[in-house]
């Protein structure tokens, strides 16, 4: 017989005295306050009434509360509509916390109404058996709006340019099979010349500019085509669109820019001085001499992240990482690993679920950038992806790319070090190795003699 394992209970896993719960909806939101019974202790009492979420009546509500001695608020996360009551009620000086409305789902074989939802809601919460979402602090969250803005701004401005090049081939007009992309300044010109009235193929050629003028000829083919007034009209209205977008995607990343410049955890460390110059065996090692750097810089050294990728994971993730207790909750919040399913001697991988969509897509680009390096994270991504695919092995990078990322943001003075793309070919146990490289000629019915090389 095997001795009891001691599981530990989480911070949040504690029984609370005096609690609410809000039921969220677009108008209003069911409240649920669970207290000590006055005349029996060791009773519990639940009142129900509704809220409209409007400010006054949620600041109202929040002094209600505060008066009550309530330790406790659960909101559950419906759209968009949880955020008046988190922010008015986390204003007021009460400790609120975001569930999942997954982790809060009522048990089958009761009636589903709003009331009923509420007062399961505030049982879950006296009980501490509800897993808290992670919000960040009010300075993120405004950074957080910038960077998704202009996330979705730059998405526009692509399927800007995708509808030009259709109206380009609709106008019989193939300058995209000669230049890389729309938006170079010689492709920019001759659309330009052509919304003006110039029709001639050899004048938009001499547009060309740089290495474009050694493509004359094929420049001549591509711009002879059928571009009326109707296509120069539609033109100028996407050409005028993409140089909006652009302007306003300018605008949010100097915004953007001076936000985390104000964060004081963002900036460089000075105060710090560390005198281990080992680089360690890990991903984020650092010596002296290169500590100090602000966070942005040093998440930028990671293989793949660029400056605007490391200005959205800090809007997406924070600079506390003690909301995060190791590497492997980032990740598992993240949606990077697979979530496991053990069932008595089977155990088995199930999906990674899906996970903050703008932090897992700039991940998801730096995987790619990286696995395209002769670095670590190249080497990890060419390892993995002969056996499990390409999807697995970008995830399997992604997350690596986590880890690292939570490294550096728990200590400020830490730097990125790469451990080369040789770190496991140096590490392989080269007896073992042979032994099994034998076996497997073996199994296909040939007989080995091995004659060390000289």
């Amino acid at each position: 017989m095997r001795q009891p394992e001691e599981i530990p209970d989480q911070e949040y896993e504690q029984i609370v005295q005096r609690v609410c719960a809000i039921d969220v909806a677009k108008k209003s939101g069911k409240v649920c306050t669970r207290v000590p019974h006055a005349a029996t202790p060791d009773r519990r009492v639940s009142r129900v009434w509704d809220v409209a979420a409007t400010t006054r009546a949620v600041m109202e509500l929040g002094g209600h509360l505060a008066d009550s001695g309530i330790e406790k608020i659960t909101v559950e996360s419906t759209s968009d509509y949880w955020r008046i009551w988190f922010y008015l009620l986390e204003a007021h000086g009460l400790e609120v916390q975001l569930v999942n409305a997954r982790d809060v789902k009522n048990v089958p074989g009761r009636p589903k109404t709003d009331k009923l939802d509420a007062v399961w809601l505030a049982k879950l919460t006296e009980k501490g058996l509800l897993r808290p979402s992670f919000v960040p602090p009010a300075e993120i969250r405004t950074l957080r709006d910038y960077t998704r803005m202009r996330v979705d701004l730059t998405q526009e401005r692509t399927r800007h340019w995708q509808r030009l090049e259709k109206l380009l081939e609709d106008s019989l007009i193939k300058v995209s099979s000669v230049a890389s992309t729309l938006d170079t300044l010689s492709t920019r010109d001759m659309i330009e010349a052509l919304i003006a009235g110039e029709r001639d193929p050899r004048v938009l050629a001499d547009l060309a500019r740089g290495k474009m003028k050694a493509k004359h000829a094929a420049l001549i083919e591509a711009l002879t085509g059928r571009f009326d007034d109707h296509h120069a009209e539609l033109a100028r209205m996407l050409l005028d669109q993409i140089d909006g977008l652009t302007r306003q995607t300018d605008t949010l990343t100097t915004r953007i820019e001076a936000l985390i410049a104000a964060m004081p955890a963002a900036s460089a460390s000075h105060d710090e001085h560390p005198t281990d110059t080992d680089s360690g065996h890990g991903g984020a090692g650092a010596p002296a001499a290169q500590a100090g750097l602000p966070a942005l810089q040093r998440l930028a050294e990671i293989p793949g992240i660029g400056p605007r990728g490391a200005e959205i994971i800090l809007a997406e993730i924070g600079l506390d990482m003690t909301r995060f207790p190791t590497a492997g909750h980032l990740a598992s919040w993240t949606k990077l690993c697979p979530r496991t399913i053990q069932s008595g001697s089977t155990s088995r991988a199930g999906k990674t679920g899906k996970g903050n969509p703008y932090l897992k897509g700039i991940l998801g680009e730096a995987a790619a950038a990286a696995a395209k390096t002769d670095t670590f994270l190249g080497a990890r991504y060419r390892r993995i992806v002969k056996r499990r695919g390409t999807l697995k092995a970008l995830v399997a990078v992604a997350r690596s790319i986590v880890i690292i990322v939570w490294h550096l943001l728990a200590d400020p003075t830490t730097r990125f070090h790469d451990l080369g793309a040789d770190y496991h070919t140096n590490r392989t146990h080269k007896d073992r190795k042979t032994r099994q490289l034998i076996h497997q000629l073996q199994a296909l019915g040939h007989t080995v003699t091995l004659t060390p090389a000289a």
